[in-house]
């Protein structure tokens, strides 16, 4: 069994005051722990994340997330989910948004097969994200990464003040279809390209 390990790529920084134009910084640090973890896509010990040094992002990476049908998979192989309660600590004086995740995966899909991923996140206490389904279809033998965004006006900021749990969903299917053979969708750490990861916009209470 291999050892979930995350690391955060992070991008530049956005910070949107509450009343001014955005500007390019963000806090002294941000640090995200896994409070937990449950699904058949994420067994204990397979999933953790990391933030990087420029705290604009933080990356999600998995070690034993695939979903597969056909061939010899057995039948409920063919869906996996991962639902994680994550904690956000960062400074006081910001309270901080997610504007963006791209999932990343590598996806082997024999003709008449298909494929899907979809997601969602939110701070409890509010809506989550609409699931948006990304779909792929057979033949198909290659990395995939979809992304999914929020409209700046829609994005969700906890309470200054406040430090409630980020929930993250995601989700992989895979139908066999018309095809011959094993086909599978994954998001595995045994390929540094694969991850995903979740963009913060910072606010200035």
């Amino acid at each position: 069994m291999l050892t979930i390990m995350a690391a955060a790529t992070l991008t530049l920084s956005t910070l949107v005051p509450a009343d001014g134009p955005t500007v390019q910084t963000a806090p002294d640090y941000v640090r995200v722990e896994v409070v937990t973890v449950n699904g058949s896509g994420c067994p204990a010990g397979t999933a953790a994340v990391a933030t990087a040094e420029d705290r604009t992002t933080f990356t999600v990476t998995y070690s034993q997330f695939l979903a597969q049908a056909g061939g010899s998979s057995e039948p409920t192989d063919f869906r996996k989910n991962c639902q994680l309660a994550l904690q956000l600590s960062y400074p006081q004086g910001f309270t901080v948004g997610i504007t963006q995740a791209d999932y990343r995966g590598f996806a082997h899909l024999l003709a008449g097969a298909s494929g899907m991923e979809q997601g969602n996140y939110y701070f409890a206490g509010t809506s989550p994200t609409a699931r948006k389904p990304h779909h792929f279809h057979g033949p198909l033998s290659d990395n995939w990464q979809v992304t999914d965004t929020t409209q700046w006006d829609a994005i969700v900021y906890p309470p200054c003040g406040e430090r409630r749990i980020f929930n993250v969903n995601t989700e992989l299917r895979v139908q066999a279809g018309s095809s011959r053979g094993t086909s599978f969708m994954v998001m595995d750490s045994t390929d540094s390209n694969v991850s995903t990861r979740y963009h913060f916009s910072w606010k200035r209470c």
